[in-house]
Formats: C-alpha cells, structure tokens, sequence
C-alpha cells in the first residue's frame, strides 16, 4: 500500500482549525518539519510560549488524522514554543547588544543535538582532538550545565587554578585546552539551577576561562533547545553550528528543531553528523545498521545543509570515552578515528569558505 504524499497530508492537517487565528494548521504557518518515510509520518506543531497545553488536544487530533490515512504505519506530532510576536498593544523593547566575539578566539562552534544519548559529548570531544591534529589551536568547553561529561571523557579529575588575573586557567588535556562546570562542583553532586543560573554559570566558562591564543572553541551544548541555547546565541558570535544525529527517526525529528532553532537566531549550520550510523563487530567485522542508516544525509539534503560524515558504533570508541582516552588521540591511525578527521576536514572548509549566509528558516508544509 503507498503511502499519501506531503500534499496529501498537508490537506488532512489543514482541514483541522487553529484555535487561535481560526485557519487551518498548514495555511496559520505553525506545521513545520512535516517527513513522510516508510509509511512513518513525523510533524511539529509550532505554538506560543506558554500555548503547548492548550494546544495538546489540537496536536493529538492532528496525529490520529493522519494516523487514519492509509498507507501510515506511524505518526510522530510534537508541540514546539518558540517566541511569536509581541502582544497588542505593541511595547517597545529594550536594545539586545549583538552578540560579540572572545578576544583572542577566531572561531567559536556549537555542538548539538535535538535529544540525548545520541553521543554527541564523544563526536564534541573527538572532533576537538582531530581539528587539533589537522594543526589548530583547539579549546574545548562543556556547556552541559547539568550533565557534564567532558571532565570523564578527556580524564580530567583537578580543580582549575586561578590566575593573577583572576581568570581560570583552562586544563590541558591531549593538546586541548578543556573547561567544564564538572570540574567546579563535586562531581558526585547535582547542579539544581535554574535558568538565570546556569545561564550564568554558562557566562563564567565563556568569559572568567583564559582560553587566549585559540584557532577553535567547540562547545559541547547540552541537549535540546534550551535556555543555555538561547543564552549562548545572544551573547556570542558563533561561527557555526555541528548538529549530531542518529539514523533513527525519532532522533532525526529533534535534530530538525535544532537545526530550526540556528536558523532563527541567524546561526549557520555547518552540517550534520550520523552518530552510531552502523555496527561493526569487533570480533568478526560484520556490518549492521542497528538503528537504521542514513537518515541523516537525507534530512541534510531536504534541509539543504551539509552532511558532515558517519561515525561507526564500535567498541574501542565506547572503550576509549568511558576510559578517558578517546580514539583520535590513542589511536589516531585507526578505522574507527579516520571519520572523525573526515569530519573535521568538512568543517575547516565550511569555516574557510565563511559560512557565507545562513540558510533561510526552512517550513516545510
């Protein structure tokens, strides 16, 4: 049985109202992301601040319409805020300053990913490694206010030392210069902030750290599209940002709000990474797509950005991160570390090449 096409979907979406502007959800503008693979069916639904729970009950009928078209096996729908315009009457609003570049630091890139556990701390920490390698002056910040895993993945167990100046001294690790909020508390404690804090303890890393003299600073973004995300484009001047993904649809439906956030905040986005993209056996070298297989270089070429490269799921790269001794720098030479110098060949040239422009917000409906 075929599977209906976007057209068709988006017929079965419109016909259900907004509640608040009384069109149908395609014609109001808030069906974003809409992807039709295999007879799975994955959609955002983009709502106000503060609207995701009176809109659940719009979002769960658009779901289980689209459900009811045959040829569907599945359907994901996810309510996702973003800010929407300014209530009537209109107030003027105070000047933001632009956000500023970090003296003595060419370069600052994002690492990040829609959701967790989709090993994008071991890419932030391995691409570091191989950027560093290439002949770049590499820093490397754990912006994972809450779960910060570099201090583990890079073996770093001291405290930080203050200088004359009253900066941090960043640690050194494999040639990286390396600083995370984990080095700073008790690593067996949990940071329990809220946004205005961690934000602010985000503000200490970027600007209390003597990073000095770096070609690139990778910061290791926490999951999602959060505060720290919000903070972070406001006050620096990013040069890029690397979204990693698996295959898995659902992994790849958060990437593309990722990717959207960058978009809206005039962020570009210098490609995808395919995490976990296949399995090879360790003992007999049997290839296999545990959790799919390139869906991230097709959702790069439907967003129209680059496809970074895919990374193996193999046991000498979980072997080296739970170690603290990461591939690219044991094992430069391996099968497992060479995608990651691919990778970090692709992001130089999207940085040599500037970036140009940062791709328009992309809708699709």
């Amino acid at each position: 049985m075929n599977a209906p096409s976007k057209d068709e979907i988006s017929a079965v979406l419109n016909a259900i109202r907004d509640p608040a502007s009384g069109r149908g959800l395609v014609e109001s503008g808030i069906v974003q992301g809409l992807v039709i693979r295999d007879g799975k069916a994955g959609f955002m639904l983009e709502v106000a601040p503060g609207q995701a729970r009176a809109y659940e009950p719009v979002r769960a009928r658009a779901e289980a319409a689209v459900k009811a078209m045959r040829g569907i096996a599945a359907v994901t729908a996810v309510l996702t805020a973003h800010d929407g315009p300014p209530p009537a009457p209109p107030r003027p609003e105070p000047q933001r300053a632009a956000p500023q570049g970090i003296p003595g630091i060419k370069h600052i890139i994002a690492v990040a990913s829609g959701k967790g556990g989709v090993g994008k701390s071991t890419v932030a920490v391995n691409l570091a490694l191989a950027l560093a390698a290439l002949g770049k002056r590499v820093g490397l910040m754990d912006a994972d206010i809450y779960g910060p895993s570099v201090p583990h993945l890079l073996k770093l167990h001291d405290k930080p030392r203050v200088l004359a100046d009253k900066r941090l001294e960043p640690m050194s690790a494999y040639g990286l210069k390396a600083m995370s909020i984990g080095l700073l508390i008790d690593p067996a404690s949990a940071a329990v902030w809220r946004g205005p804090v961690a934000t602010g303890a985000l503000n200490q890393l970027l600007t209390q750290v003597a990073w000095d003299d770096l070609d690139i600073l990778l910061i290791d973004m926490p999951p999602g599209t959060g505060d720290i995300h919000i903070s972070l484009t406001q006050r620096v001047a990013l040069a890029g940002a690397v979204i990693v993904s698996t295959p898995q649809d659902v992994a790849l439906l958060d990437a593309r709000k990722g990717i959207a956030m960058f978009n809206k905040v005039a962020v570009p986005v210098l490609g995808i990474v395919e995490n976990m993209s296949t399995h090879i056996c360790s003992n007999c070298g049997h290839e296999e797509h545990i959790f799919g297989h390139g869906g991230a270089r097709r959702t790069a070429e439907e967003l129209g950005v680059p496809f970074l490269g895919e990374l193996p799921l193999h046991l000498a790269i979980r072997v080296g991160a739970d170690e603290g001794n990461p591939v690219v720098a044991v094992a430069p030479e391996s099968a497992q570390a060479r995608p990651f110098f691919e990778i970090a060949a692709g992001v130089l040239e999207r940085l040599d090449q500037g970036a140009a422009k940062p791709p328009p917000r992309i809708v699709f409906v």
